[in-house]
């Protein structure tokens, strides 16, 4: 699985968030095989946003979380995707 991660409106490099969307994304993967790619994008306006994009057999997948922190946006975020993968998997594999 590709997965982008992209930081808009910051000053410098984050790579402990960098590192952290990568692991999050790769886990992912437990809930779905399916998954092409992964994107997380990290907005810094007044709250702090996060976005994940899965491309999963043909169907993109959308997550946003925002709030004071990107740590927590990150993982009400992952979670939300989590929710939405096994929904998906459930809707297209019957299990």
């Amino acid at each position: 699985m590709e997965t982008n991660v992209t930081f808009r409106h910051f000053n410098n490099h984050q790579p402990q968030l960098q590192e952290k969307a990568i692991e999050l994304a790769n886990r992912l993967t437990r809930y779905a095989d399916e998954i092409l790619s992964a994107n997380v994008e990290f907005i810094n306006e007044q709250n702090k946003i996060v976005e994940f994009t899965v491309h999963v057999n043909g169907e993109i997948l959308k997550a946003r979380s925002e709030s004071e922190d990107f740590h927590k946006s990150l993982n009400d975020a992952a979670d939300k995707m989590q929710r939405q993968l096994i929904k998906w998997k459930t809707k297209h594999f019957n299990i």
